[in-house]
């Protein structure tokens, strides 16, 4: 018998519970974004006026990742009704390309062993991290360089709100986090100066000065040689020596600014550490910003968080005046990436250091972080000194993202209808006949406990009916002792934990 006849009969035109990831359910992101939420929707989303942090635990299939669209979803929503004070999001979820540019900076010993590069993440790579994905993300949005929906074009009304201190804090930024690919370096860092319309002709002065004295001292010095002498004295060479002295004098200042700006990006290079940056591209960039803007502004050039927090602090006051009055962070895919491999010793060592107060509370900005479950048996385990810096109690902690049996029925639900013909609104319970009460398949469903498990069963429930009957002679009610059957062997197959 054919799954999609079934399905059919009951008014349903495409198979609800075929896919698992979020990122890929087109069910999901078509339909049940918009109206499927669990019970903790609220404590997690908070209010986008006044961004908070949240750190959700749960179990792999449980729907942090589904959460986490949803919260994208919404905050798009929010920005498009409120162009005046939106969000600026931040989607910190693909972890690979920092890890890997972050073990390259490492020696070849440590860069070979997962455990010892990530003993070596600090706090600043994450804060590093985030002012990558961001910054470049607005400076696509500023260059209309981006045509992903989610990403807002900027226009030239809004980039003109940018007073030159602000253009020059967003040139430096650039400079250091831009990590696009769409040009070249340089040229992508020009082309934002001329949008910004950040004049900086004097920089050039130094060096063409030093090219004007040095014409003037290659005259002077072969007139001074060449002009006439007294009867009976020597034509000295000593004049020549001259000329050297003079050319020092005159480049001293250009040759200065260059070893600044060499040593700056020295520094950047060094310790800035997830990102790709070549020191001779960034030196010629500090350069093309005048000594005077440039003089005692925070870099990323040293292992400590002051000049990081500075930074995000420029960072927001940048975009405060492009109309974006917070930042939200969304975390999550934590045990994807090939150096964490899923197992909970390195994820912690991964995510602890961003488990700091002083950054989950930075005025102005969220962080909503979806965790494995078992990184919560991990924050049980760990020291009072641990606690005091993290200050759990105050992020809107979720210690376990949990289904009810109820909750679940209503996510399988809600699919049905998604996936049902116009005017139709099937549910679970159609799909059975009699002798399966609604409290017993709450009851199971409740033992799935994860939206993930509740489709892969069901899915296996549609096809292990259907291959019990032909399309000659159909049977559009599945029997109890088919769903305990399945259901028994699910459980076993997946014991003891479901995941």
């Amino acid at each position: 018998m054919n799954i999609q006849s079934f399905l059919e009969h009951h008014g349903i035109v495409r198979n609800p519970f075929a896919e698992e990831d979020a990122q890929t359910d087109q069910v999901f992101k078509e339909h049940c974004i918009r109206n499927a939420y669990h019970p903790i929707w609220d404590k997690v989303y908070g209010d986008p006026t006044e961004p908070s942090t949240s750190i959700i635990f749960g179990p792999k299939g449980s729907g942090k990742t589904a959460m986490r669209l949803q919260i994208d979803r919404h905050l798009t929503r929010y920005n498009d009704e409120n162009p005046g004070k939106r969000v600026f999001v931040i989607r910190y979820d693909d972890f690979n390309p920092f890890l890997d540019h972050f073990s390259g900076r490492l020696s070849r010993r440590v860069a070979k062993k997962p455990e010892k590069v990530l003993d070596a993440w600090r706090l600043w790579d994450h804060v590093d991290s985030i002012l990558c994905i961001g910054v470049t993300d607005l400076v696509d949005r500023i260059l209309k360089g981006n045509s992903d929906s989610k990403k807002q074009t900027l226009d030239d009304a809004s980039i003109r709100t940018l007073d030159r201190t602000s253009s020059r804090d967003l040139l430096l930024l650039a400079a250091c986090y831009d990590q696009s690919t769409d040009s070249t370096f340089q040229d992508r860092w020009d082309s934002l100066r001329k949008h910004l319309q950040y004049t900086n002709w004097q920089t050039k002065i130094p060096f063409y000065g030093a090219i004007a004295w040095s014409l003037l001292s290659v005259i002077f010095v072969l007139w001074m040689f060449t002009r006439p002498v007294a009867e009976g004295a020597t034509r000295s060479l000593a004049t020549l020596w001259l000329l050297p002295i003079l050319l020092l004098i005159g480049w001293a200042p250009h040759l200065i600014r260059m070893f600044k700006c060499q040593t700056a990006a020295l520094g950047i290079h060094k310790h800035m550490r997830v990102g790709k940056r070549e020191t001779n591209s960034v030196r010629k960039l500090l350069e093309a910003i005048p000594p005077g803007e440039l003089a005692s502004q925070p870099l990323p050039r040293f292992d400590r968080t002051d000049d990081r927090y500075e930074l995000l602090n420029k960072f927001q006051g940048i975009l405060n005046h492009l109309g974006y009055t917070g930042i939200i962070v969304l975390m999550d895919r934590v045990d994807e990436p090939h150096m964490t491999g899923g197992k909970p010793e390195r994820m912690q060592k991964f995510v602890w250091p961003l488990l700091d107060n002083k950054l989950l509370k930075h005025p102005g900005m969220g962080f909503k972080m979806m965790l494995p479950q078992e990184l919560h048996r991990e924050v049980e385990r760990e020291t009072r000194e641990f606690h005091e810096r993290a200050r759990l109690d105050k992020q809107n902690v979720i210690p376990a993202f949990q289904w009810t049996g109820e909750a679940l029925y209503d996510v399988a639900r809600s699919r049905m209808i998604a996936c049902s013909q116009e005017g139709k609104s099937p549910e679970p319970k159609d799909l059975f006949e009699d002798d399966l009460s609604y409290q017993r398949m709450l009851a199971a469903f409740q033992s799935l406990r994860v939206p993930r498990h509740l489709f892969r069963f069901l899915y296996r429930v549609l096809v292990d009916h259907c291959n019990r009957h032909t399309d000659s002679q159909p049977d559009y009610q599945i029997k109890s002792e088919t769903f305990e059957t399945v259901l028994a062997v699910y459980g076993r197959d997946n014991d003891p934990t479901f995941q």
